[in-house]
């Protein structure tokens, strides 16, 4: 009898990829030639143009990245997560997902074709079109009106003049160097019943982002044989970036270099808006509908300087506070990520170094982007070899 007690208390306590966000994996991607000509035919000839970020949001919605969401949000949604941080009903989400344009013509009732590069992406019934009030959108979200910030900048000259609301049915998703995988095929590709530790970036992989990482793994709040997966986003983010599809490339090489088991390895189609806490949470959100169980939070995370006086518009641990507070109610766990310095006994938490007399060493952005340039030299402690070639080859 007590044999098996044990068995079923080890079954109870197996550990399985996260539940998606609202408690199930949206897809809106059509699957029967039939709907999709209906659809397309509904739409009597209206096209609307998607531009990079659009077609960002339009292929996370269709294959359920923003789960629960079944199309772009509706006016109540968009005002009730700008003032609120969630949606109508109570759910968390950090940022409203809404579709822009400056037609007068599309109006609620009609049915429009979402096409990239010409081609179909998806179809969209709009079921609300509305005038936001932006200055009011961007003091919310980024926590100020100033153009010097880049998500206040995308807002005020990138977006249309109204937002679409409504239900999308995908056709299709772009063709691009950097293959992302669905939030289902991202699942299906994890070990099932094992922690698993996102790593959100946005830039090439280094040495301490990789120690970063790998580490992580020790929190005392991740299970054994945890793994990591590291899930970069390659859509539209601040212009001095590095491109999508060479950063794509970096990972790659990386991934054959390393060839760690025990880190994962998928891609995004994400734009950043920069928005600090609230960003995090987004983050935290998308991860979870891959399957996610922890979270990664690095020290002003999606964080933004002034383009004019240089000041920090977040404090360095404002996302950190805010992925503690929501993230038990989200049902995702978060690992503060150690604040790592390289020295002559290899990388080490700043305060062990501190603690032991060791003397950091150091190789700024600045000089790391000038030796690139120069074909200088650079240290294998601060970079991979496999990435400085790609990115002399790029940058």
């Amino acid at each position: 009898m007590f044999r098996g007690l044990r068995v079923a208390a080890r079954v109870a306590q197996k550990r399985f990829l996260n539940t998606p966000h609202g408690g199930a994996l949206v897809n809106q991607m059509v699957e029967c030639q039939k709907e999709a000509t209906e659809l397309l035919k509904a739409c009597e000839g209206r096209v609307m143009e998607l531009n990079d970020r659009q077609i960002c949001d339009t292929q996370l919605i269709a294959t359920g990245a923003f789960s629960p969401l079944k199309g772009f949000m509706g006016e109540g949604d968009y005002q009730a997560v700008v003032e609120d941080m969630r949606l109508e009903n109570g759910l968390i989400f950090g940022l409203p997902v809404v579709l822009d344009t400056d037609s007068e013509d599309i109006a609620p009732g009609q049915t429009v074709l979402l096409q990239y590069n010409g081609q179909p992406m998806a179809v969209l019934t709009v079921e609300s079109k509305w005038t936001p009030d932006k200055v009011a959108e961007c003091k919310k979200l980024y926590g100020t009106s100033e153009l010097e910030h880049p998500g206040t900048l995308m807002v005020a000259t990138q977006r249309g003049k109204y937002y679409l609301g409504g239900e999308i049915r995908g056709l299709g998703t772009p063709v691009r160097e950097f293959p992302c995988q669905t939030p289902a095929e991202v699942r299906a590709s994890l070990p099932q019943d094992v922690d698993v530790v996102a790593f959100q970036c946005r830039n090439p992989v280094h040495r301490a982002h990789y120690e970063l990482f790998t580490r992580a793994l020790d929190a005392p709040n991740v299970g054994k044989d945890g793994v990591v997966l590291v899930h970069p986003t390659c859509g539209p983010t601040q212009k001095d970036d590095i491109a999508g599809d060479v950063r794509y490339k970096t990972y790659e090489v990386l991934k054959e270099e390393t060839k760690d088991p025990r880190v994962k390895w998928a891609y995004m189609p994400y734009s950043m808006h920069m928005a600090g806490p609230r960003e995090a949470i987004q983050h935290m959100l998308l991860r979870k509908n891959y399957g996610c169980t922890h979270f990664i939070i690095g020290r002003d995370m999606a964080g933004s300087k002034s383009s004019i006086t240089g000041e920090d518009y977040y404090g360095a641990y404002d996302a950190q506070e805010t992925a503690a507070k929501y993230g038990p109610e989200m049902g995702m766990k978060t690992v503060p990520s150690l604040n790592l310095v390289y020295t002559d006994e290899g990388y080490v938490t700043a305060e062990e170094a501190k603690e032991r007399g060791l003397k950091p060493v150091k190789l700024s952005g600045t000089e790391f982007r000038r030796r690139l340039r120069a074909g200088e030299d650079i240290p294998e402690w601060f970079a991979f070899k496999s990435v400085v070639n790609v990115l002399r080859q790029h940058v």
